[in-house]
């Protein structure tokens, strides 16, 4: 345990003395939380020796299955790791029953591997470091916000085991009506919006601005611009985590899933990106041709990067139902300022505001590959010295782009032949997320819907 990790611990215990229990997980391919709830009295050994877990913690399908993808767990007799806390996170648990602390982890590969020791070469957390070290190289920062979509449900599924609409806590009558920007609809949830904001205090993370979105009962949550974009993405996961804890106190059910209806708009991650330099100055900002070139190719590597990067934006299978036209969510590589129809758009606003906001991305996708992916794009762009294709002025239009996978198995081949993000992103947690997402697709298709009875029975 270094100096630092011992100092941050016993200094945390020291003002919260009460604490009964240290909850420490970390975040896996799919987006799940995943760990032990330890007595207080044992969790130091957390910052001596980290919690040994089996190292496919880091990649179980969305039901908990370990499907051994490419003999990577129990083909190599499902080996533990440590799983070690990550430095300036341990927090309280504002909403526990008892006085709890909560730390995230990241995985360390195992005894035997030639990455032992190291943080894991199947941890997408890693895999983003990674990345941004590319960036060192010339001299710039990505500075970086996270925006979450989500849905508020009904706790109980209807008997069908489909979502329920939210109450209003007003009225109490289901919600049927979409009020995007409602200010009545924050008062009416103000109670579940003010409780998330004091989790989000109690915790250190940077939650912004709460609005109301397309749907009945969608909400959108911001994150503040950090020029750390892993613990951008930590914040995001963090802040999912207090806005599920947060609805449950109203009996609500808060849901990420990218599309959880067809006639309503889905659930996005939208990345706000700009660049700055050593000195703190946001590149695309900067005034005359050097600023509007360097955004015109970060633009342009988005674009040729987009169709190998849907396997990651759309997450799985849920999430490719979200690319449709009409509902806001880009089905071109297009780009175009203050345009919401377009897949990266340039915000309102210049100088020391100028960024690219990236729209593809679903809310229920893995936002350090997301981050990543995204990366790997502008670096490509500015390496390349690309151009961008003609600014859309317009709606970007209702026709899918041929060149872009927009069905979940077509996207995972394309993934499999990518050439730019492998330059840009470890090729490990690539290959993995290639073989746990095709491992998921044909367990997926093992199972016979009701849909398929009431169709071909």
């Amino acid at each position: 345990m270094t100096k630092a990790a011992a100092t941050e611990f016993d200094t945390f215990i020291k003002r919260h003395p009460q604490t009964v229990h240290v909850d420490a997980f970390l975040h896996d391919l799919n987006g799940n939380l995943r760990g032990k709830r330890l007595p207080v009295a044992e969790a130091a050994k957390l910052w001596k020796s980290g919690l040994e877990m089996p190292r496919c913690m880091l990649f179980l399908d969305p039901t908990g299955d370990d499907l051994n993808p490419g003999e990577r767990s129990t083909g190599l007799g499902d080996p533990d790791g440590a799983a070690r806390p990550i430095p300036g996170l341990l927090a309280n648990v504002p909403w526990a029953d008892e006085p709890t602390a909560q730390i995230l982890l990241q995985m360390t590969d195992p005894l035997g591997d030639p990455n032992h020791g190291h943080p894991s070469r199947y941890c997408a957390r890693a895999a983003l470091a990674e990345t941004l070290a590319h960036f060192k190289r010339l001299k710039l920062t990505p500075v970086v916000a996270v925006e979450l979509e989500f849905y508020l449900f009904d706790r109980d599924r209807s008997t069908e085991g489909l979502p329920v609409a939210v109450k209003n806590p007003l009225t109490g009558r289901p919600e049927t009506s979409k009020q995007p920007y409602s200010i009545d609809d924050l008062d009416a949830y103000g109670a579940f919006i003010r409780r998330v904001a004091a989790y989000a205090r109690e915790q250190n993370i940077p939650a912004s601005a709460a609005i109301t979105e397309y749907s009945p009962g969608q909400f959108e949550i911001n994150l503040k611009h950090e020029a750390d974009a892993v613990a951008a993405c930590d914040h995001a996961v963090l802040l999912k985590r207090a806005i599920k804890a947060a609805a449950r106190v109203d009996g609500h059910h808060a849901s990420f899933m990218a599309k959880p209806f067809l006639d309503q708009a889905g659930s996005g991650m939208h990345i706000h990106v700009s660049l700055v330099d050593s000195r703190g100055k946001n590149l695309f900002g900067e005034s005359g041709a050097k600023g509007e070139t360097l955004l015109r190719q970060a633009i342009a590597g988005l674009q040729v990067a987009m169709p190998e990067s849907m396997a990651i934006f759309g997450g799985n299978l849920n999430g490719f139902r979200r690319y449709q036209p009409g509902h806001n969510v880009p089905i071109t590589p297009a780009w175009g300022n203050n345009n919401r129809s377009v897949a990266f758009r340039i915000p309102a606003g210049g100088g020391a505001a100028r960024r690219i906001e990236h729209r593809v991305a679903g809310a229920d996708a893995n936002p350090y590959l997301v981050m990543a992916a995204v990366l790997a794009g502008m670096l490509h762009g500015i390496e390349k010295r690309l151009s961008p294709t003609a600014e859309t002025k317009g709606d970007a239009g209702d026709d899918a782009d041929p060149n872009v996978p927009f069905e979940f198995t077509a996207a995972l081949d394309r993934f499999a032949k990518a050439k730019i993000l492998p330059r840009h992103i470890a090729p490990d947690i690539l290959e993995l997320m290639r073989d746990q997402r095709r491992l998921e697709m044909q367990k997926f298709m093992g199972t016979i819907s009701r849909q398929e009875y009431d169709w071909f029975l």
